[in-house]
């Protein structure tokens, strides 16, 4: 993987997967990973098993749901929802992810901004 890229740490794909049906609504696998690169600046990359590893782990979880449909070039697809479940999930972890990266975030602050003696 080149440098320019990044890892994803464990359960922040599922959270993106999440965002994304919540703001965009009902998506194919293949519309999702793109609108996540697409947001990421193309700083990730994702392959079909990757987010297809996170679609199946989300239904499995019951945050997402799934019903066959027509895409845009008119072929079979699997077009995927968020549940009321999976808004209740999302709503936790964006808090968390939110508290954690401030936390983070002062790891990487020089001294004088602020943080506590």
């Amino acid at each position: 993987m080149p440098d320019d890229k990044l890892d994803l740490l464990q359960g922040t794909l599922d959270l993106m997967v999440l965002q994304t049906l919540d703001s965009m609504g009902s998506q194919h696998g293949y519309g999702i990973a793109r609108r996540i690169e697409q947001v990421s600046g193309d700083l990730l990359i994702l392959n079909q098993g990757t987010i297809y590893a996170s679609l199946v782990r989300l239904q499995q979880n019951r945050s997402i749901s799934a019903s066959w449909g027509v895409s845009e070039n008119n072929r079979r697809a699997k077009f995927y929802s968020i549940t009321k479940t999976g808004q209740k999930k999302l709503a936790r972890q964006a808090e968390n992810w939110g508290r954690l990266s401030a936390v983070i975030g002062r790891f990487f602050r020089p001294a004088s901004e602020g943080s506590p003696e």
